[in-house]
């Protein structure tokens, strides 16, 4: 019997399933944060706490959910803006926030364009965030 040579073997093998191991747990954690980051930057179910209202677009094409959330003894109450695409199957859309407000006025120019809170916005693709100001 050649030792030398299954010990060569054997220790390729053992490599073989460290490094995989290693994968597997980078993988882990890979989704582990990634689903971290998900959920702290782009989860707003766990922001909208109360609707405070609710308007519908003349033709009836969307609907614009207005959110008030508090964020508890420390932080300020914001409003959380929504659309909802009523003639298409989407998902609804982040369009606007704005912190240090507790109320949401939202009026209809046209079925595409909304003004909340005096803030006016081109639907479906603008959005107002008052994190960067920009629409």
């Amino acid at each position: 019997m050649n030792f030398d040579a299954d010990y060569k073997i054997e220790k390729k093998k053992t490599h073989k399933k460290i490094l995989k191991v290693f994968f597997i747990l980078g993988l882990l954690f890979a989704g582990i944060i990634a689903y971290g980051v998900n959920w702290v930057f782009f989860d707003w179910s766990r922001f909208k706490d109360e609707l405070i209202n609710k308007s519908t677009s003349p033709n009836g094409t969307y609907t614009v959910n207005a959110y008030l959330s508090n964020g508890g003894a420390t932080v300020s109450y914001a409003v959380l803006g929504e659309i909802v695409f009523n003639k298409e199957n989407k998902r609804s859309k982040k369009i606007y926030w704005q912190y240090r407000e507790e109320i949401a006025e939202i009026e209809w120019i046209d079925d595409n364009t909304v003004i909340i809170n005096n803030v006016q916005l081109k639907l479906p693709n603008e959005t107002y965030d008052y994190r960067s100001g920009i629409k």
